[in-house]
């Protein structure tokens, strides 16, 4: 069985919905992104969904 991909990517803080927002306009900073950075783009954008729904579950 092939491990968990959970448990095999390096562990960073949690950062904020804002600072993940910031992270993704920076890699589209030139008006495209790379296609060397396109699986980091879309680890952020999970990670922004993610820290957008927690933040609204607080609010509510």
């Amino acid at each position: 069985m092939s491990p968990d991909p959970r448990e095999t990517r390096p562990t960073r803080p949690t950062l904020s919905a804002a600072e993940l927002n910031t992270r993704i306009r920076e890699l589209w900073a030139d008006g495209e992104l790379p296609d060397e950075r396109r699986p980091e783009y879309e680890a952020l954008v999970l990670e922004w969904a993610a820290a957008t729904h927690l933040a609204m579950g607080r609010a509510a």
